[in-house]
Order: C-alpha cells, then sequence, then structure tokens
C-alpha cells in the first residue's frame, strides 16, 4: 500500500494505490502518517473523442495509454460488438471482416477478453454518419459497407436515429461537409437533432465548407467533430460557440494554411471558456493506433497544457476499478510520457 498523488479529472487528490489479486487499484482515501509513497503521479487511461476502429487495427488499443474511444463512424453492427466486449488486444482476437461484421459473436468476444490481464478500453459510439443523399462520405472509398445512412426526409431521419440509439450509441454523428456533396437544409437537420434529443443524444457534427460550423451550431449541434478548420471564425463566433458547443480537436490531420486557421480558432475558443475535447480522427491516414504525440503538439501550440491538457484528454477516473491506471513522472510530466502503472513501482 503505497500513499500516491492523482488526478481525478479535474485536479491533483491524495489516495493509496495498492496490488490486490494481481491488479493495481486506486482508493480515494487518506494515506497513513508514514506511508510508503509512490514515486509519480497515477492518472486514468486518456480519451480519443474522435476515431474510426474501423479503419485501423484496433487489437492494437489494448497496449495503448487510451482508456476510452469514441467512434464517430461505422457499421453500427460492427461497432456494437466490440463496445459491447469492452475490446482489449488478445493474441488471436477476431478483426472485422471485409464486411465489417465480427465473424464472433459479442458474447464469446467478450467471454474472452474476461480472461486476460490486459488493459481494457470502453468503446463508446456513433454508429453511422447520417449525410444527406448523395453526401459525405457515401462516395468515399474508405467508407466500410453500413457505415452512412442517407436521410431523403424527416421519416428516414426519425428512422436512422433509432436504430443508432437501439444499437447503443452515445451520439448522433452528422455529416454537413459542403465542400463534398450537399448537406442537409436546416429544417432535415433539425429534424436529426430534435428526434436525436428524443433518445437522449447530443449530435456531433463534421462541419466543413464556408459557414457551415457555425450554421451547425445555430441549429443545434453540440460538438464539433473537427475544430473549425475552413475559415477563420471571428471574435464573436468564437464567443457563441464557446459557451453552446465543444470542439473535437483533430488538429495533427492538416498542415500549411488549414493548420495555422484550426489552430488559431482554437486558440481563440479555448480562452474565450470554450470547451476542448482531445480528438486524433484516428484511422485518417496513417495515425497512431494510441495516444498521438503531433495532436498534443498542436494542442500545446493553440495555447493548451497542463491540467488544461489533461482535461481534453478527458482521463478516466482512476478510483474506478474498471479503468486503466497509468504512471507519469510528476504532475508537470506532458501526456505522452504516461505508461501502465505496474507493481514494480510500488515500494514494498
Amino acid at each position: 500500500m503505497n500513499a500516491a498523488t492523482f488526478f481525478d479529472g479535474e485536479g491533483w487528490r491524495e489516495g493509496i494505490v495498492e496490488l490486490i489479486d494481481g491488479r493495481m487499484l486506486l482508493r480515494d482515501e487518506r494515506p497513513a502518517p508514514g506511508a510508503p509513497r509512490l514515486d509519480g503521479v497515477v492518472i486514468g487511461g486518456f480519451t480519443d473523442h474522435h476515431v474510426h476502429l474501423q479503419l485501423v487495427d484496433h487489437t492494437l488499443l489494448g497496449s495503448s495509454t487510451l482508456g476510452r474511444v469514441v467512434d464517430l463512424g461505422a457499421n453500427p453492427e460492427a461497432i456494437a460488438a466490440l463496445a459491447a466486449a469492452r475490446f482489449v488486444s488478445v493474441a488471436g482476437a477476431p478483426s472485422l471482416n471485409e464486411r465489417g461484421i465480427d465473424d464472433a459473436d459479442a458474447r464469446s468476444l467478450s467471454e474472452r477478453s474476461e480472461t486476460t490481464r490486459a488493459p481494457r478500453v470502453a468503446i463508446d459510439f456513433a454508429g453511422a454518419f447520417l449525410t444527406p443523399v448523395g453526401g459525405y462520405p457515401s462516395d468515399r472509398d474508405w467508407a466500410p459497407a453500413g457505415s452512412f445512412r442517407e436521410i431523403a426526409d424527416a421519416e428516414t431521419a426519425h428512422a436512422a436515429v433509432t436504430e443508432m440509439a437501439d444499437a447503443g450509441a452515445s451520439v448522433i454523428k452528422v455529416a454537413s461537409n459542403a465542400d463534398a456533396g450537399p448537406v442537409f437544409a436546416d429544417d432535415l437537420f433539425r429534424a436529426i437533432v430534435d428526434a436525436a434529443s428524443g433518445r437522449g443524444l447530443p449530435v456531433v457534427t463534421h462541419a466543413q465548407g464556408s459557414g457551415e460550423a457555425q450554421r451547425v451550431a445555430r441549429l443545434g449541434a453540440t460538438r464539433q467533430a473537427h475544430a473549425p478548420f475552413t475559415e477563420r471564425l471571428d471574435d464573436s463566433e468564437i464567443a457563441a460557440q464557446a459557451a453552446s458547443v465543444a470542439w473535437i480537436s483533430t488538429l495533427s490531420i492538416h498542415d500549411g494554411d488549414t493548420l495555422a486557421t484550426a489552430v488559431d480558432n482554437v486558440r481563440r475558443f479555448h480562452a474565450a471558456g470554450g470547451t476542448v475535447l482531445y480528438g486524433t480522427d484516428m484511422g485518417n491516414g496513417p495515425t497512431p493506433v494510441g495516444l498521438n504525440p503531433a495532436e498534443l503538439d498542436a494542442l500545446r501550440d493553440a495555447g493548451i497544457d497542463g491540467d488544461d491538457l489533461l482535461r481534453s484528454l478527458a482521463p478516466q477516473d482512476p478510483r474506478d476499478p474498471a479503468s486503466v491506471l497509468l504512471h507519469l513522472a510528476d504532475v508537470t510530466a506532458t501526456p505522452s510520457s504516461a505508461r501502465p502503472l505496474t507493481p514494480a513501482d510500488l515500494k514494498v
């Protein structure tokens, strides 16, 4: 039993970390005077708020420092099977076949997971992209079968939202990419928001094209899947978004002027009190299946560092027995230096 400093998601606290039945556990309990102290600090597994698990080797997640991911566009049947199992990396684990459906059912996968000691990665998901007929990403070769639904009217919008909610979605993903095809008219976008609200689900939107980031926020989206990058928002637009919408960063998928625009928007959004969430669009090109140092660097360039950077990573509560426990050298250490906490770290 060792005294330990840990991050609870908002700030630093004191507790006790110990090895029980082969597992490292942390308790929110004041250490006894003179108790040995863990060198370094403890934090829960990090969150990537924008991934596409059908586009990467998702079996690598179990060896990463991520404790939770949010999939924002996948075949709902396939991603629900992984989420139900709280997928971990194990030798011989089933992969998604070319149709995007697991060869083994979710129960079998879950039973295999229970037999491992590997860190678990919680998977939240949106299910399929909701897009207008002919809209993004319906014409993209990378979009797996079943990963989008083309919405023609309010009736099909309601049916699609119902399908995703029934599959277990925690958010609804809407495509609003005016640079790559049609986007929803205002009334149909609102119909999707209303249907999602009726199931208690927020709407996260891929907004791209002139004015789209502002439009989707005005129509009821509460999360931008990408920090706005098409154009520089003025300060009044930044203030309005900071009051009502969270931004998922995904800065490192950009370069050149587009990156500069996105970083400038994020810097001012953060300064205005807006909520910035770490997200990488994992699967968009050769991105790491794990924490992405390039994304962390871009967030620092936007003025987000220290405890603010940790909050953007939304680490799991380390007091939760199901959470991944990570070790950092000290409270000022970069998240990319985190590693799994092991029994060898305890002083006995």
